[in-house]
């Protein structure tokens, strides 16, 4: 028999086709107590944030950001009760994600990407948090599965008008928004920004009222398959104000899995 060898009246999968279960690498518990501190005190600051600003603590969706972190930390944070997690490079993504393939995890992509990466992207990837130019969109849409469910985008804003981000200028969203609005593959969920690093909460809260701003504005006129209902908006040092001013989607790193090594 094919593949099988005999060992003292037993038949045995020859060693090419033995399958081994490799033990998953495990952290040290001080580290997964400490991630799960963390992680707790997030939760109180969203819930704090919610309460004081009159809106429901299941209206915000926490995407944990793990960009550099390894898949175990990854797995310890899911094993703590979070869901959404957000990488920001399709290269490292492709080599993280297939460690975590047994998790019901949503994976989102919140740094740029190059047109040249949106099949990989769209295959990785639940959400694309960072579509900024016609062009990407095509990509993306070109990308789909026959007869696929559409993928949810948000248009990346740049109101600081930083030349070292990503993300378009707040006249141009409008326009893109149209051009997006026919596409089959996509569905044009809403507004993200990364505005200017700011240490005081109350001098970022300008950039998150303009995009909250500006996704009225899109929403007014009523694009087929666009809707601005997610905001994606503030990180850990600032998600307060972002979720008092409207955002729907926080993005946080550093206060989950601590500074990247």
């Amino acid at each position: 028999m094919r593949g099988v060898i005999e060992w003292h009246g037993f038949n045995l999968p020859s060693p090419k086709n033995l399958r081994v279960a490799l033990p998953r690498p495990s952290l040290p518990g001080e580290m997964v107590a400490n991630l799960r501190e963390n992680i707790a005190r997030v939760e109180e600051r969203i819930a704090a944030a919610c309460r004081h600003s009159g809106r429901r603590r299941e209206d915000v969706r926490l995407v944990a950001i793990s960009k550099t972190h390894p898949p175990e930390l990854i797995r310890a944070a899911f094993e703590a009760g979070l869901r959404d997690f957000g990488e920001n490079r399709v290269q490292e993504a492709k080599s993280k994600l297939p460690a975590l393939a047994d998790l019901g995890v949503t994976w989102h992509l919140v740094g740029h990407l190059q047109s040249n990466k949106a099949r990989a992207a769209r295959e990785l990837f639940h959400w694309v948090h960072s579509l900024d130019s016609l062009r990407l969109a095509e990509k993306l849409a070109q990308a789909a599965a026959p007869g696929g469910a559409r993928m949810p985008v948000l248009i990346e804003v740049n109101l600081g008008e930083e030349s070292s981000k990503a993300g378009i200028r707040a006249g141009e969203v409008a326009a893109l928004a149209e051009q997006i609005a026919p596409m089959d593959n996509l569905e044009l969920r809403g507004l993200m920004v990364i505005p200017p690093f700011l240490e005081n909460q109350e001098d970022v809260r300008p950039y998150f009222r303009q995009l909250r701003a500006l996704a009225c504005d899109i929403e007014a006129r009523n694009l087929p398959n666009v809707s601005m209902r997610e905001l994606s908006m503030g990180m850990s040092h600032d998600f307060e104000a972002a979720i008092e001013e409207g955002a729907t989607i926080v993005r946080v790193g550093t206060a989950i899995f601590g500074e990247r090594t």
